[in-house]
């Protein structure tokens, strides 16, 4: 298991970025700090001074895992970037994407020097993002005072056309007059450009020089505005390594060996922006990957017996790894270039459809990312093995608490497994479980649909989801929905369907005991034997515990009308009417990871029924009438809304005398067209 003090010991002083998971691996909370070291250590302190927020977190971290980076301005934005793509459910998540703000340089015959915060593909010049929003203000304003730039939006003056202001106190060329040379305002927007681009010394000089002169001149408040300016122009010209201007998406792969295994870390850059990283586990390599990274010298054309050994690593992975995806970057920024890269390169290209390009970056902001991703990746190597080895015990923890429901089931696939004898626990064999649950959603009875999801192990398979459209049913029973959408799914097995061929090893019902006589009824009658657990909720509507029929008990349901009931018994007697004798409860308390799992599980299905009944109700309620008339469709339903308004008129003109002739004149309509519509409204 992940030791949390062990790996307290190990974090490092300086800035980065930290993720904070829980006992099933996902990120419920990001942050950033000036050093990880101290400020992760803070949250497995005394908890007394924490709030209720934070304590509940802090509750829940089975591990952490962190990023380094050069700044804290960097750690900030990586933090933003991160938050955006897992959305951890204890950070404050915006709603939209103008974060921070950028410099730009608008594409126009007098450019000028802005503040925005929306990226366009307009020609315009882009710096930035800046996370002093303040400093950008006071950067924008300098900029424009110092070289007298264009501020207004107007780009043509009519005759007789007045200067505003700024031209008279010095502070404009004046465009507007016609007197100003464009080779010379170009002139200045390069030297505002340089600046924005890092090459600020001879403006910050300038400053200083303006600041000392006016405060040797006792001009104290005008020396504090040359100061303000000069720690904006300090602040903007940091190095944001995690944002590479020029490249809307790239990866930057980076090889480390764990004492275990060895893998492969990507770190991926989208619309410009760091978005985070992972690593891929590679096998039977021999390469010392960490020899090769901690050798590299400041020259990269330089090359060692584990330089050579990580190119041909190099090859070899981004061959399998992209041959595989959707989609492949444009660009892939290595430590190394491999030997036959210019065939990875056009296979790659032809693979995606676009121009790849694999890159070993010797200068820029591409170099000083791939220098903090290696830097990084020295760092990662030293904690990979341990969650990897965490991941593994989850893995196996999960898998054991099932395989012990499992057994407690006297199900078949588990019957006549060893017993532990120092714990007289079932002997787990080690494999991975895939589970299935289901959920109905409706409103009153109306748009009833259904839901499967399914898990592999820990990880949820998306491809196997399903939705199901109740057909059978009127009105709100459950129950009947839920045979339904079971009788469906296991019709499509025997009907060869290979969507629906893979069977679970255990269904959970998100129900009691009513939900779980149900759907056995359904799989008894298809002959498999597959288990299934309802889920007892408490309270506060969490599931306590599990609950499972007893082998041989209510084997004699049978389906009457779509409910399942005894043919002995009174054909009103619903599922959940059985003897309470006939079922046992198994506790969760001591299965802190199955409870976990099945909370996650229990969460994913009814969001998952949910989204697809909204879908429904949406597409319902934005019908009209006039689709259920025949040969009427969209195109003929909207013109007639268009052109007499509302369904009401319609209506009215169709039960009046001359009605089909009036229909027919209207845009999209002939006369068969119009005879059904009044035919239909007569009735």
């Amino acid at each position: 298991m992940f030791d949390i003090q062990e790996n307290l010991k190990k974090l490092p002083d300086c800035p980065g970025v930290y993720m904070h998971k829980d006992k099933l691996g996902h990120i419920i909370y990001v942050g950033k700090a000036i050093s990880l070291r101290n400020r992760v250590r803070q949250y497995f302190q005394s908890s007394r001074n924490m709030d209720p927020k934070v304590r509940s977190m802090v509750s829940q971290i089975a591990e952490f895992e962190y990023i380094k980076v050069g700044s804290e301005m960097e750690a900030l934005i990586l933090e933003c970037n991160l938050i955006k793509k897992h959305r951890p459910k204890y950070n404050i998540l915006l709603r939209d994407d103008k974060t921070y703000p950028y410099i730009r340089i608008t594409n126009e015959p007098y450019p000028r020097v802005m503040k925005t915060r929306l990226i366009r593909k307009d020609g315009s010049r882009y710096f930035g993002p800046y996370s002093d929003a303040g400093a950008v203000n006071r950067i924008v304003d300098l900029l424009n005072t110092s070289f007298a730039l264009k501020r207004c939006s107007a780009t043509a003056f009519p005759p007789g056309f007045k200067p505003c202001l700024n031209y008279h106190i010095k502070q404009c060329r004046g465009i507007c007059s016609g007197n100003v040379d464009p080779e010379e305002y170009a002139r200045a927007i390069e030297g505002a450009a340089d600046f924005l681009s890092g090459r600020s010394k001879k403006l910050q000089t300038t400053l200083k020089e303006k600041m000392q002169a006016a405060s040797e001149a006792m001009d104290y408040e005008q020396a504090a505005i040359y100061r303000d300016y000069l720690a904006a122009a300090k602040s903007l010209s940091e190095t944001q390594r995690v944002v590479m201007h020029h490249s809307e998406e790239a990866d930057v792969v980076i090889p480390a060996r764990g004492t275990e295994e060895t893998y492969m870390v990507v770190f991926f850059v989208r619309e410009g922006k760091l978005i985070g990283r992972e690593s891929f586990g590679l096998e039977a390599v021999e390469i010392d990957t960490t020899a090769a990274l901690e050798a590299q010298s400041d020259d990269p054309g330089s090359r060692s017996a584990a330089a050579s050994a990580e190119s041909a690593l190099l090859s070899a992975f981004l061959n399998q790894h992209y041959s595989r995806l959707p989609n492949i970057p444009k660009e892939i920024l290595l430590t190394h270039m491999p030997e036959d890269a210019a065939v990875l390169e056009e296979y790659l290209s032809q693979l995606s459809g676009h121009s790849v390009k694999l890159l070993c970056p010797q200068r820029g902001e591409k170099r000083a990312l791939v220098e903090m991703a290696r830097r990084d990746v020295l760092e990662m190597i030293r904690t990979i093995d341990e969650r990897a080895k965490a991941a593994r015990e989850r893995r196996q923890t999960l898998g054991q608490e099932i395989y012990e429901v499992l057994h407690a089931m006297g199900a078949s696939s588990v019957i006549g497994g060893s017993t532990d004898p120092a714990t007289g626990l079932p002997g787990y064999d080690g494999r991975q479980f895939r589970a299935e649950a289901y959920d109905i959603s409706n409103t009153n009875g109306i748009d009833t649909v259904g839901a499967m999801v399914t898990f592999d192990g820990l990880k949820a398979d998306k491809q196997g989801y399903r939705k199901f459209r109740i057909r059978s049913v009127e009105g709100q029973d459950d129950y009947a929905s839920m045979t339904e959408v079971l009788s469906r799914r296991f019709a499509r097995v025997f009907q060869g369907d290979d969507k629906f061929s893979v069977l679970p090893d255990i269904i959970f019902m998100d129900g009691g005991k009513g939900h779980v006589s149900t759907a056995l009824a359904v799989i008894d009658a298809t002959g498999f034997d597959i288990p299934v657990v309802g889920m007892v909720k408490d309270d506060h509507h969490r599931t306590r515990a599990l609950i499972y029929r007893k082998k041989g008990a209510g084997q004699s349901l049978v389906r009457d009308g779509g409910a399942a009931v005894r043919p002995d018994a009174d054909p009103a007697v619903r599922p959940d009417e059985e003897p309470d004798s006939d079922y046992v409860e198994i506790s969760l308390a001591d299965k802190p990871l199955l409870f976990s799992y099945i909370g996650r599980m229990q969460e994913e299905v009814h969001r998952f029924a949910i989204e697809y009944h909204r879908k429904v109700r949406s597409k319902h309620q934005t019908g009209s009438v006039l689709d259920e008339i025949p040969g009427i469709g969209p195109k003929r339903r909207n013109a007639l809304l268009e052109h007499f308004k509302s369904v009401e008129a319609i209506r009215d003109i169709a039960r009046s005398d001359g009605g089909e002739q009036k229909l027919a004149q209207a845009p999209e309509m002939n006369a068969r067209a119009a005879q059904a519509v009044c035919e239909y409204f007569s009735k």
